[in-house]
Formats: C-alpha cells, sequence, structure tokens
C-alpha cells in the first residue's frame, strides 16, 4: 500500500473492479479495499474439486447488449449454458419460465390455443378488476393453477410474508410464453465464464492495489488522507450511519455440501414452490460448467429478513424504502469527493450485465 491514491474503491465487486481497470486504463492510481477475505463481491466461485461453487447464489451472465458482452469477454471465454430452471410443487415437476411445457404438464394440453382459453377462463372467474395486492395481482394475469403451484409458495418464502400482504407492483408482470421453449432469459447472450467469475474480477484488478479483511469506516479513521475521492460501493444508509433510518433488504443463507454421487439433481437450478418446503431452491454447481467430477456439491437457499451483520441481498423497494433511500441520495447527490454504485450504493437491484454498465457509464463521466 502506497501513502496516497487517486481513488479509494470500496468493495472489490464487479462495479468497483469495472472502476478499478478503466481507472488504471486512464493512468489512474487504485486501492480497492473489501472486507470479506476475497474479491469478487456475490459472483465470487469457490473452486471444490474442480467444481467452481457459486458462493453467493447462482449467477448467470446474460444480456442483449453486444457492448458489455464484448466488453466482458475481453476477461474470459464463456460456455454456451442455457438457463432452464425445473420447478418442483409436492410430486409434480414443471419446466420454467411458464411455457408450453409447463401448460402442457399441468392440464394435460398440447396446442397454444387450449393453454389460452384454460388460463383466461380462470381469469374470467375470479372477477378481479383492481388488483390490491400480489395475490390478487398474480391471479388476475395468470390464473389459479399457475399461481398456487408455482408463484404463491415460493414468493412467500421469498418474501417472508403471505401474498395477501406484499404490494401488487412487485408483480407488474407475469411471462407467459405459448411455445416449446424452457430458456429462461429472452437476452442474445448468455453462459458462464469458463473457470468461474473470480478470474473475471482477478483480471480486472491486475496491477491494482487490493486489501482485503478491511473495513471501510476502520480504515479511513486511520487513513483519512489516502485519496481524494472515493467510490463507494457498501450500503448507503450505511455510510450515513443509518442516521435517517435503515433500509431494509431480503438476504439469503446458504447450505452447501459436496455429495459422494455424480450427478444429485440433473439441473443446475431446481425450485421448491410448495410453502411446506423450507428452502426456496437447490443448486448443482458443476452443471452450470457441464462438470464430469466423480462427486457434486450442491446448496440449498432459505430467505430470510436482513438484520445488521446478515449480506444484504435483495432491496425491498416497496413506498417505504424508496423515500428512505431518496433522502439518502439527495445527501449522496452533495458530495463531491463521494461516487456511490452497486446495488448497495443504489439501493436497486442489478443483473450482472447492468452493474457493468452503471460503472461503466459512471466511469465516462468521471474519468474523461
Amino acid at each position: 500500500m502506497k501513502t496516497n491514491y487517486d481513488y479509494l474503491v470500496v468493495g472489490a465487486g464487479l462495479y468497483g473492479a469495472v472502476f478499478a481497470y478503466e481507472a488504471k486504463k486512464k493512468g489512474k492510481t487504485c486501492l480497492v479495499i473489501d472486507k470479506r477475505s476475497h474479491i469478487a463481491g456475490n459472483v465470487y466461485c469457490e473452486n471444490v474439486h474442480g467444481i467452481n461453487v457459486h458462493k453467493y447464489g447462482a449467477h448467470i451472465f446474460h444480456t442483449s447488449d453486444k457492448k458489455i458482452w464484448d466488453y466482458v469477454n475481453q476477461f474470459a471465454e464463456f460456455n454456451n449454458y442455457i438457463n432452464s430452471p425445473v420447478a418442483v410443487y409436492k410430486d409434480e415437476l414443471y419446466n420454467l419460465p411458464f411455457n408450453m411445457n409447463t401448460f402442457s404438464k399441468m392440464w394435460g394440453i398440447r396446442t397454444p390455443e387450449e393453454a389460452k382459453k384454460k388460463i383466461a377462463e380462470q381469469i374470467e372467474e375470479l372477477h378481479i378488476t383492481e388488483p390490491k395486492n400480489l395475490e390478487e395481482q398474480a391471479l388476475s394475469l395468470v390464473g389459479t393453477d399457475v399461481y398456487e403451484k408455482l408463484i404463491k409458495g415460493y414468493t412467500e418464502k421469498q418474501w417472508g410474508r403471505d401474498c395477501k400482504e406484499l404490494p401488487a407492483f412487485i408483480i407488474k408482470r407475469l411471462p407467459l410464453r405459448f411455445i416449446y421453449d424452457n430458456n429462461y432469459f429472452n437476452d442474445r447472450y448468455q453462459g458462464i465464464p469458463i473457470g468461474g467469475y473470480t478470474a473475471i474480477v482477478e483480471k480486472m484488478l491486475d496491477g491494482v492495489d487490493v486489501l482485503l479483511d478491511t473495513d471501510y469506516f476502520a480504515f479511513v479513521k486511520e487513513h483519512a488522507d489516502i485519496a481524494p475521492k472515493t467510490v463507494f460501493t457498501g450500503m448507503i444508509d450505511e455510510f450515513y450511519g443509518f442516521k435517517l433510518g435503515v433500509l431494509e433488504y431480503r438476504t439469503v443463507r446458504f447450505e452447501t455440501e459436496e455429495l459422494d454421487c455424480e450427478n444429485y439433481q440433473g439441473n443446475a437450478v431446481v425450485n421448491y414452490t410448495d410453502r411446506e418446503v423450507p428452502y426456496t431452491r437447490i443448486i448443482e454447481h458443476k452443471h452450470f460448467e457441464f462438470g464430469k467430477q466423480p462427486t457434486t456439491v450442491i446448496s440449498r437457499e432459505y430467505s430470510k429478513e436482513w438484520e445488521k451483520g446478515d449480506e444484504p441481498y435483495y432491496p425491498v423497494n416497496n413506498d417505504k424504502n424508496n423515500e428512505l433511500y431518496q433522502k439518502y441520495k439527495e445527501l449522496a447527490d452533495e458530495e463531491n469527493k463521494v461516487i456511490f454504485g452497486g446495488r448497495l450504493g443504489g439501493y436497486k437491484y442489478y443483473d450482472m450485465d447492468k452493474v457493468i454498465a452503471a460503472a461503466l457509464e459512471m466511469c465516462e463521466a468521471e474519468l474523461n
């Protein structure tokens, strides 16, 4: 570590790493710090007997932005993985997203016309004109069967609340595909980096000073003059000492284990939509890279309310939290020495391509 840098970058995830990489190209110096013991933030992969384990949940890169696709391909070669999750409801198994394979299994029908008719009949019977909550919103979009079997239980586990207590806006739309296509994403480009995501961030941070196991608030007390500007990708409310209130998040607890079998569930992602099953899904990591290892690693995901000390994952973007975030953003907009970014700095859920795009947009404004 030197005595001073052009930028202090707080967080070694994608947003911070992209900024550090672009700043270095412009001849700027950065010190990147992270409170964790590893780089790459939530896209960090841990190698377990040749299997790249997505330590903080499944990350599947997908984008329709060729510029972003070309950008990330500088750092890794991507395979041709297609995300095709499976949903288990009690003893029934369905394809996701909701498509003709789903409807055929559910109702024993074959044609798009039959599926549309079935859904329309169910919606019509409900007489919902103005949905007052998430349950009514979902029912008015997909009807009773799809809602009860594939949405209700999963959503209640994910948010820790009854669907009648959740606002309708959480489900603005539920895409129904009347074709036999299990590809979850509509994006033109999709895949998993061969060798995992950590290697991408390692290349971005090559030649950049990095300090791990380093808490920003403790560090900056001792090194107040380390850099004239800070790129902060931590929690915006924590930066301000929670003085206006605490923003809410959902977090995820993972139970990860290596099993002495070659293939546990036959798919990378299996959702459990029955409310009685405590976890939301099981990830089998080797299938992201078509692994042939003799053992396998699975992770069960349990959604829970965030508490201080937990890792925040999903912002609870309801009216109350959005209003509070706007107050913090007003404080942030007055800062001339701190740039806030990423999902925690912007209190917004980002797909990976959107994180990179936002970071590059900020680099364009800041470094040019």
